[in-house]
Order: structure tokens, then C-alpha cells, then sequence
């Protein structure tokens, strides 16, 4: 456990290197978090204005055509922007990776460059939601299960599929099947590295809300509202700051390990040995 959680901040202090070497790469997720929360309010307020949410969520929901369909509209939409957002971040991650120096500007327009693809694959994810759901929704206890199993290996094989689509230009489905190659050859190690960052940012996690715990409880019996609003304040920057952080990081530790399963070199920022701890390949590929 200790060797990979070891293993695990190693690569979050190098993908924290390609970060500071390019810092406009968290304006990615934090527009991207602006824009999924502006869809997720146009599409879910109407809904509960009009009572559509109480037959998609409601305690005795019974989810007809007309709920699928809102639940494929909505998933599509959402993956959309989080794919877009990712595609720019992994591009302009790549260019950094590959010895250059990239803008904000060449992510969204490697992002722009993709769109016709990213909607396919948006396509494809939501109608895999959907599938899911429906799965659970009427399969009893089996169905439930087959939801979740199916769920983590489409979780496990779509894991490069923006990485994919941005460096090699493939359609939707040519990029998930090569997603899936890649998984085999890397023998699941971005899934392992990917939790075990995770972890790392949890462990970074407790602390904080720890801290920022004791600090309302002291500020509370000031008696000042400005005080106590300020602390709270202070605590949701920094819980969002660290979300922000993670999504960038975990960006850019997708593009590495895309460059690296296709032989890229990555050493200017992940030291070889870690590469070869963290990005072994499996036997025989």
C-alpha cells in the first residue's frame, strides 16, 4: 500500500509540474464547472417547475419514454461540456509534454478541431447512461448490478478515449475501441494511478475540512456575522480551489499516460523510474 501510495504523489508532483509550468490550464475545469452548473440548472429547474423531476426521482417514480428521453437529453448535454472542456485541457497538456508551450487558446482550439467527434462520443456515453439506468430501473436486484458492473468497465475502457480523439483524430467509436487497447497494454495501471491520486487528494482533503471546521467553530462565538461569513467563505475557496486543482491535475496525468503508451517520452516532468513504476506495461505487449 505505502510503495503506491508513494508512487501515487509522485505523480501528483509531476502532473503539479506540467501545471505550474502552464497555469492557464486550470481555466479548463473552472470553466467547464461554471458551464455544467448553468446546464444542470437550465435543464433540472424547468423540470421541477413543470413536475417532470418527481417521475425521474420521485420515491414512487415510474420512469416512462418521456423521462429516458429527458435523462438522455440532459446526460448528452453535460458530457458534451465535460468532454469539450477535457479535450482542451489534454491537448494543450500534450503540447507541453511534447516540448512546447501551449495557450489557453490552442486547448479550445484543439477542442473546437474535435467537436464533431466529441458530440458522437457524448452521444454514445449518454445512451450508455441511459442503458444503465434502464437497467437498473427494471432488471429488479440482477439489473441493479448489471448497472454497476457495466458501468465501471465502460468507466475502465472510455478512460483515454479524449486523449484519443485529440492526438489521433479517430471517430467516437474507433477511439473507445482504441481506449480499450490502450487499457489492456498499460494493464489497467491508469485506473490504479488514477485512484490512487484520488486517494492522495483525500488525504489532502481531511486536514482541510478539519481546519476549516475548528475555524468556524472559533469564529462562531464572535458573535460577528461578517467574521464567520468570511471564514465560511474562505473554506468553500479552498475546497473548490483544491476540486479545480484535481480535476487539472488529473487531466494532465490522462495525457501523460496517453504520450507514454504510445511511446512518448515524458521525463522532462515524470522521472523515468516512476514512469516505469507507475506506467508499467503488461507482459508481452
Amino acid at each position: 500500500m505505502f510503495p503506491r501510495l508513494s508512487n501515487s504523489w509522485q505523480l501528483v508532483k509531476a502532473s503539479a509540474a506540467v501545471l505550474r509550468a502552464d497555469k492557464e490550464l486550470l481555466v479548463f475545469p473552472i470553466v467547464s464547472s461554471i458551464v455544467a452548473m448553468l446546464v444542470t440548472a437550465s435543464f433540472w429547474v424547468p423540470a421541477y417547475a413543470s413536475g417532470l423531476s418527481e417521475q425521474i426521482f420521485g420515491p414512487n417514480a415510474q420512469r416512462g419514454p418521456l423521462a429516458y428521453a429527458f435523462l438522455f437529453g440532459f446526460y448528452f448535454v453535460q458530457y458534451l461540456v465535460v468532454f469539450y472542456f477535457n479535450s482542451a485541457l489534454v491537448g494543450a497538456a500534450l503540447i507541453r509534454l511534447q516540448g512546447g508551450d501551449p495557450t489557453a487558446a490552442d486547448g479550445f482550439r484543439i477542442a473546437n478541431a474535435n467537436l464533431s467527434n466529441l458530440m458522437g462520443y457524448a452521444a454514445i456515453a449518454a445512451t450508455v447512461g441511459v442503458a444503465l439506468r434502464f437497467a437498473a430501473d427494471r432488471g429488479g436486484r440482477g439489473g441493479q448490478w448489471v448497472s454497476r458492473i457495466g458501468g465501471a468497465a465502460w468507466t475502465m475502457a472510455s478512460y483515454l478515449v479524449v486523449p484519443v480523439l485529440v492526438a489521433e483524430g479517430l471517430g467516437p467509436m474507433d477511439a473507445v475501441k482504441r481506449s480499450t487497447q490502450l487499457l489492456r497494454r498499460t494493464w489497467g495501471e491508469q485506473v490504479i494511478g488514477g485512484v490512487g491520486m484520488g486517494l492522495v487528494f483525500f488525504l489532502v482533503l481531511l486536514p482541510l475540512i478539519a481546519l476549516g471546521t475548528v475555524a468556524i467553530l472559533a469564529v462562531t462565538g464572535s458573535g460577528s456575522v461578517v467574521l464567520i461569513a468570511a471564514v465560511v467563505i474562505v473554506f468553500v475557496l479552498a475546497l473548490i480551489g483544491l476540486v479545480l486543482v484535481q480535476s487539472a491535475l488529473g487531466g494532465i496525468y490522462t495525457a501523460a499516460l496517453y504520450r507514454h503508451a504510445e511511446g512518448g517520452d515524458v521525463s522532462a516532468f515524470y522521472p523515468r523510474q516512476l514512469v516505469a513504476q507507475a506506467f508499467r506495461s503488461k507482459p508481452g505487449r
